[in-house]
């Protein structure tokens, strides 16, 4: 059995250098989420704390919606905002949930921790709008943002929590500690302590807390890592779980599947419970 070592972590982290035609984005995805909004029922720019970019969208299916759709952006903390994303919200309205795309105040003008309490605001100013149960799904450190909503630690009060019925997390980041030895950390400012503390994978998730990570096959190896050990470890604190590698997927385009209703993505966020294994082929 061969060894493996990291040496270069920035590298081991760096997703654009390993995607074919990676230019392409994120200027791929600014157009369908305008496009998006401007044929969606939405209400834009709603207002959950004081800062500017403590804003929501959220996008209202036909008839009464069936629940709360989240989903947190990613870009390490450090980059995007709401408005790249509007397009993703697609599958679950057709779905007839509502789904609200936050924003939030990025690294290093906030820490991680307050960005962690930013987006339980959100979540709950939103939760205060849409009755009935709440599905979170975030990507890469949204990911991470959304495991943070449904484990010790979390922001969110009790009757929030309970709604939950289910966090999926795409590509997401659960184990901070390897961010340390890395070049954006200069930004992110984490501390040994903080990257312990803010790792949803060593916090005890809620008794009834249900995951699924989902993770391209195509990704860096520390993204198949990061998603496989958070599923493995809460499964062993007693959580459901599962995690799916979805074949021939990137970092970039592992989240395309939130645009369709009927996609395996889709079908593994909002099949009933207790979860089947999505077919991922279909």
């Amino acid at each position: 059995m061969s060894g493996f070592q990291i040496t270069d972590w920035d590298d081991a982290y760096s997703n654009a250098a390993h995607i074919p035609d990676s230019h392409r984005w994120p200027d791929a995805w600014i157009e369908p989420a305008a496009r998006y909004r401007a044929s969606s029922n939405c209400e834009l720019d709603i207002a959950y704390g004081e800062h500017m970019r403590n804003v929501y969208d959220l996008f209202f299916p036909e008839g009464e919606p069936a629940g709360l759709f989240v989903f947190i952006h990613g870009g390490y903390w450090l980059d995007f905002d709401k408005s790249y994303w509007s397009h993703l919200a697609k599958g679950a309205v057709e779905r007839g949930w509502a789904v609200a795309v936050p924003s939030y105040v990025l690294c290093p003008q906030a820490g991680i921790g307050d960005i962690r309490r930013m987006v339980g605001a959100a979540i709950e100013h939103a939760a205060d709008r849409i009755s009935g149960p709440i599905v979170l799904t975030g990507h890469s450190a949204g990911g991470h943002l959304a495991a943070c909503m449904v484990c010790d630690g979390s922001p969110l009060p009790f009757e929030v929590r309970h709604r939950i019925v289910h966090m999926v997390s795409i590509s997401g980041l659960h184990d901070l500690r390897p961010l340390l030895k890395t070049q954006m950390n200069t930004q992110l400012n984490l501390t040994d302590r903080e990257a312990m503390q803010l790792s949803p994978a060593f916090r005890v998730p809620d008794p009834q807390c249900r995951l699924t990570t989902w993770v391209g096959q195509a990704e860096r190896p520390e993204f198949l890592r990061q998603s496989d050990l958070i599923a493995n470890v809460w499964r062993g604190c007693g959580a459901w779980t599962q995690c799916v590698v979805a074949p021939g997927q990137h970092h970039f385009d592992v989240i395309d599947g939130l645009c369709n209703a009927h996609s395996p993505l889709m079908k593994a966020a909002l099949i009933d419970l207790p979860f089947a294994p999505p077919d991922i082929q279909t």
